[in-house]
């Protein structure tokens, strides 16, 4: 690091800044990019495929009942938001080029174990542990990316790996329904190969990014020195990086401010209503994204719920897929857009909307081909807002310890949403309409269009107020230590 500064002050301004803008960051997208979006879609196979292997028999093998398998889902969400804001605070003393490959090495070794087990109390201890090893993965990679790439550049890199929240919905059901044709095979069912493989190549991918995922921008093999130099003072530039490296030190009292911000709170509102809605799409946690109830309702429950709808078996591990696709090509399109426009707001806004019209024509309709309709609405928008959330958390929060525990602060509640959801889906609320889920989930949609409106409005007055302060004071007369407080810091709205 002290090389780089020591460079940057000799050569910074012979560069082309130009060419390197292109550079660089095209550079990351090559390397960093695909490694994160390989562990979180991983993750996402390794956490939901329990939904494809219950359609597959798995619930009946077992003999556990309704009620038991919801007690299983809620069971993996405990330790896993109990994981989120230490595995955050760590990271940056540890290194996240050997905390987050182990905690994918772990976690596979778990997930692969589910198809060995034979009864209820082997699949609880599976998924505690499962659950307890992977806690920490979605806020550690928001954390990681934050700090390699500009604020205005985060949104389309986490939608790049987000977004395989919805390719996971599509491909696991492929996947599983070619995996179910293995059952028999050296005496397992179906549903067990599904664990057993998925986990396999999870422990794989696990090792093999311990050799290739770089520990910082300035660490970076890829990068020349010159490069190097252009990363940091961009990051820097566009406060993605703290200017002195001392008010990154590790203190409590970054924790208590982070919890204690305005727009961090109204955003943990924000991501548990969606996390809630979402389990029936993924337990995205997630976010996991995380977005609370939407999500987590939709990652568990959707293929069960398009079984509900009159397809079975393989039918309906395909009849899944189109949700997920067209919340991939929306979640890649509305990022792009945010990213220029600086519209994280409006984004997640637009897309509760979509949520409200998804969930209303599934309670009002008794038609199957429009229930299944809805589905393209609600899986759409919770998941496609769910970027645009996390985005606007880690934009706002400054300096390093302040952003980690504010995102991990998210990711808890989209994960606390996400229990609830297990519950509203579940043993509380009946297959195969649903009531009282789709009832809240539309109460739930409303509070996000409601709380991130006030969210948009508080960030707008704020920046109105530091623009006055930037007129009445030079910038070297503001008290140290105040990241995103900071004047000089401009909220993105």
């Amino acid at each position: 690091m002290d090389a780089v500064n020591k460079h940057c002050r000799d050569a910074s301004s012979e560069q082309d800044s130009a060419v390197l803008e292109n550079v660089v960051w095209r550079k990351f997208d090559r390397w960093v990019l695909p490694m994160c979006t390989g562990m979180y879609l991983i993750s996402l196979f390794d956490m939901n495929n329990i939904g494809n292997a219950r359609v597959a028999g798995m619930q009946t093998a077992l003999q556990i009942s309704d009620s038991q398998y919801t007690m299983a889902l809620t069971l993996t969400l405990v330790p896993y938001f109990s994981m989120e804001l230490p595995s955050n605070l760590i990271l940056k003393r540890v290194g996240p080029d050997r905390l987050l490959p182990a905690m994918v090495t772990m976690w596979g070794i778990v997930a692969a174990m589910q198809g060995l087990v034979t009864g209820y109390t082997g699949l609880l201890f599976c998924r505690f542990f499962l659950g307890l090893t992977q806690g920490g993965l979605f806020p550690g990679l928001v954390l990681y990316l934050s700090s390699f790439y500009p604020r205005e550049r985060l949104q389309i890199r986490i939608t790049a790996f987000f977004a395989s929240t919805s390719l996971t919905g599509a491909f696991s059901g492929l996947l599983a329904a070619a995996i179910t044709k293995m059952d028999g095979v050296g005496g397992k069912p179906g549903w067990a190969w599904i664990f057993i493989l998925e986990g396999s190549f999870t422990v794989i991918f696990g090792i093999f990014s311990f050799f290739v995922l770089p520990r910082s921008p300035e660490t970076a093999r890829f990068l020349s020195l010159e490069e190097r130099c252009y990363v940091v003072s961009r990051l820097k530039s566009s406060k993605a990086i703290s200017e002195d490296e001392r008010t990154d030190d590790f203190s409590w009292i970054e924790v208590f401010r982070a919890i204690r911000s305005p727009q961090v709170f109204m955003l943990c509102i924000v991501v548990f209503f969606g996390g809630a809605s979402g389990v029936i799409l993924y337990f995205s946690r997630r976010y996991m994204s995380q977005t609370g109830t939407l999500l987590f309702g939709l990652a568990f429950f959707e293929p069960t719920i398009v079984a509900g709808l009159g397809y079975t078996g393989n039918q309906a591990q395909l009849m899944s897929v189109p949700p997920f696709v067209l919340a991939f090509l929306a979640s890649i399109i509305s990022a792009f857009v945010s990213d220029r426009y600086g519209c994280r707001g409006l984004t997640v806004i637009f897309f509760a909307i979509w949520c409200i019209v998804g969930f209303s024509m599934f309670y009002a309709t008794t038609s199957q081909h429009v229930k299944y309709v809805s589905l393209l609405f609600s899986v759409t928008g919770a998941y496609a807002s769910a970027p645009a959330e996390i985005t606007w958390v880690a934009n706002n929060s400054a300096p390093h310890f302040r952003r980690a525990s504010s995102v991990a602060f998210v990711s808890v509640a989209s994960n606390a949403g996400g229990i609830l959801a297990t519950w509203l889906l579940g043993s509380l609320s009946p297959a195969p309409n649903y009531a009282s889920a789709t009832i809240t989930f539309i109460a739930m949609s409303v509070g996000i269009v409601v709380v991130s409106s006030l969210n948009l409005l508080y960030l707008m007055r704020e920046n109105r107020a530091k623009a006055q302060i930037r007129l009445s004071m030079m910038k070297h007369d503001e008290p140290d230590h105040l990241g995103d407080r900071s004047a000089w810091f401009v909220y993105t709205l």
